[in-house]
């Protein structure tokens, strides 16, 4: 059995009120966890006896070739890979998300795909949306997808590539995607197949890039999110129910982004009044230690 440690993150303090905020984002976007399991067979290899003791030696060997690496291994290269501090209003969610992302990349049925990388960029841009830095948002989200041991210019990549091509379609053309040529139609069309052989993993990141590609096509109907589904041999039932958590969410953000830029108006405002402090401090320093002369 593995051993899962957790690992802090470089963080800032902030308010309870504004981590209960992300806190609620990040656990809304949570996934099942699953469970790793490695078989193994032994076998006697030898047998001494004595007039005192009777000694069994047994070897062991794993039947498991291929052993993923551990919660604690995911995080800890997201360690080296960002080494900068991290305030914890982000860091909290971040730690949520790398744990739930790893639980689902190694499962059996997990396989990367456009639409679920298309969702998580979604995702992961709207709540690191007012970063203090725009490119330390980018560097951490280099570290965490290298961190899960995939490509983050491939993520990056098929949302753009996603996004321009939901962005020339109609409603109609959107799910009549199985009709067509093209490298998104091939796709879609690989996703469905592999939905339909139960060779798919489903996550509410996957639900959040139908969503993505329903809104930029402007496809506000409830049917076609009905015929998407179909067309793609998805579950529709647990797409409504994911994309209820996500609306939900998005409500919070903003929430949660109007508490995060109090926070940092009464930081940036107590900076300034320890600055004023501390110079109003060195001038009477100043002006005591100058000598004074009295008229003689």
């Amino acid at each position: 059995m593995a051993a899962v440690t957790s690992v802090s993150f470089s963080a800032i303090s902030q308010s309870s009120s504004d981590k209960r905020a992300f806190c609620t984002v990040a656990r809304n976007l949570g996934f099942e966890g699953s469970r790793f399991r490695s078989s193994f067979s032994c076998h006697y290899v030898g047998v001494r006896a004595s007039n005192s003791t009777s000694r069994m030696v047994i070897h062991c060997m794993s039947t498991s070739t291929d052993v993923p690496p551990t919660v604690a291994d995911t995080k800890l290269n997201f360690l080296k890979a960002y080494k900068r501090p991290i305030p914890s209003i982000y860091n909290t969610v971040l730690q949520e998300l790398i744990v739930q992302q790893h639980l689902m990349k190694y499962k059996k049925t997990y396989r990367y795909d456009p639409v679920f990388g298309l969702g998580f960029v979604t995702v992961y841009d709207q709540l690191m949306e007012g970063y203090p830095s725009d490119e330390d948002r980018e560097a951490i989200f280099q570290a965490y997808i290298k961190a899960l041991e995939e490509d983050p210019e491939q993520y990056r990549t098929d949302a753009k590539k996603l996004e321009e091509w939901a962005r020339a379609q109609t409603p109609s053309s959107l799910v009549d995607f199985s009709s067509r040529e093209g490298e998104i139609e091939g796709t879609l069309k690989d996703i469905a197949e592999r939905v339909a052989s139960g060779n798919f993993s489903y996550s509410r990141f996957f639900a959040v890039g139908l969503f993505r590609l329903l809104e930029l096509s402007n496809a506000s109907e409830p049917t076609v999110l009905e015929k998407l589904c179909s067309a793609l041999n998805i579950n529709k039932r647990s797409v409504d129910r994911d994309l209820d958590v996500y609306r939900g969410l998005l409500s919070k953000l903003v929430q949660a982004r109007e508490l995060l830029k109090e926070y940092v108006d009464r930081e940036k405002k107590k900076q300034e009044e320890r600055a004023e402090s501390q110079k109003a401090s060195e001038t009477v320093t100043k002006c005591l230690g100058e000598p004074q002369f009295v008229g003689q």
